[in-house]
């Protein structure tokens, strides 16, 4: 029997980009219209709804993210990336931020859907991400088939904390990442505040206490503080920092009063600034961090956020002085540590007496994998699909 009503059909690839996972589409697959667009995500992800049981989302802040892509409009671009952070509990579709995980599964999903096509072993592309007007290039390995077809490798020695296993390495060298929501790199002016945090209505039963903090926007707005000056080690499990009710009430605390320092105005409803506790490292690298996304301990750290870490490492007088152990030279690698492992970010600075902290992060690049998981159709209800349409 025909269905009376049938759900409408949206081509998709299934991707994991980094850390992270979640469907792909063709801009022109998806309505135009960005609150009908948006219902259609909502849906698709099964949100709101902690589980998400009814859609693609996986039941976590990094596994109920998305990615839509076109092709490049602007003059030296070869793709356009928007990509939308979902909540399971909310019915908020943010596309504000960046995510430079979900940012690496941009060109295999290009080359995988057909939207271009590869021609050399590795394939080098331009992307614009849509969200802060941020370009970057991309290279991929797209190696020859047996049966003379290039394909993008999924199998390789590449290894990044938080994923099983090992990949064929994805390349990001970021062009223009300073200021990339706040509108400057130092969104308060300083590279250190003194700041008074004060109880608000929903988040009251501790007292005010003062805070040191970095905030700061190299591709992602992060507010950076020590863990000890919020009375843990900094070492502490996800799990662990996710059920001290005091510690998150503190931070979020924090958080809403911080936006407003840095332009941000009312971030309540917002997935950012991100919130990153640091602590000196313990693995041998250049830093421990413990970054909420925002309400939420990351087993890992966004790509983004790990560049926003490094830079604040780099600029005297941040609150990662006397923390973090800083290599020498105007190229740094920086293994930047986390929950699940560590996280490596290069760096070209240059000194510049003439800014706060006294350096300039010239270029910013690091490596990632992505994997094509499944290809298919999302299915969105018809009321869903046709609410708005005309009769």
């Amino acid at each position: 029997m025909q269905h009376p009503n049938p759900p409408h059909a949206v081509p998709c690839l299934f991707m994991r980009g980094g850390t992270s996972k979640g469907p792909f589409f063709n801009e022109r697959d998806l309505p135009a219209d960005i609150a009908k667009r948006n219902q259609v995500l909502l849906a698709i992800m099964g949100s709101p709804d902690k589980r998400q049981i009814d859609g693609l989302g996986g039941a976590h802040p990094l596994t109920s993210k998305l990615g839509i892509v076109r092709p490049g409009n602007v003059p030296g671009v070869d793709l356009e990336f928007l990509f939308a952070q979902l909540q399971p509990d909310h019915d908020m579709v943010d596309t504000t931020p960046n995510c430079g995980n979900m940012l690496a599964a941009v060109v295999p999903y290009a080359l995988e859907s057909g939207m271009l096509h590869a021609t050399s072993d590795t394939t080098t592309l331009r992307v614009l991400t849509l969200n802060t007007n941020m370009q970057c290039d991309i290279t991929v390995q797209t190696p020859l088939g047996p049966n003379g077809q290039r394909f993008v490798a999924d199998t390789g020695e590449a290894r990044i904390d938080g994923v099983p296993g090992t990949s064929a390495p994805i390349q990001i060298q970021f062009l223009n990442t300073a200021g990339s929501v706040c509108g400057k790199l130092l969104p308060t002016g300083q590279v250190k505040d003194h700041v008074k945090v004060l109880p608000t209505d929903s988040h009251n039963g501790f007292e005010p206490f003062g805070l040191e903090v970095t905030c700061i926007d190299n591709g992602m707005p992060l507010v950076l503080f020590k863990a000890s000056d919020m009375g843990v080690s900094g070492y502490e499990s996800a799990e662990a920092l996710n059920a001290n009710a005091e510690l998150k009430t503190r931070i979020e605390a924090t958080r809403l009063q911080v936006s407003v320092l840095m332009g941000l105005g009312d971030v309540s409803q917002k997935n950012y600034p991100k919130m990153t506790m640091i602590a000196p490292p313990k693995q041998g690298g250049t830093l421990t961090t413990r970054s909420f996304i925002p309400h939420v301990c990351h087993d890992a750290i966004g790509v983004l956020a790990a560049v926003t870490v490094g830079t604040a490492g780099v600029l005297r007088g941040s609150v990662c002085d006397g923390v973090a152990l800083m290599p020498i030279g105007v190229r740094q690698t920086l293994s930047i540590e986390h929950p699940t492992g560590e996280f490596s970010v290069a760096l070209q600075t240059r000194e510049a007496p003439d800014l706060p902290g006294g350096h300039e992060v010239m270029q910013a690049a690091l490596l990632r994998t992505a994997r094509l998981l499944m290809r298919g159709q999302a299915m969105v209800p018809a009321h869903i699909w046709n609410s708005g349409d005309k009769k």
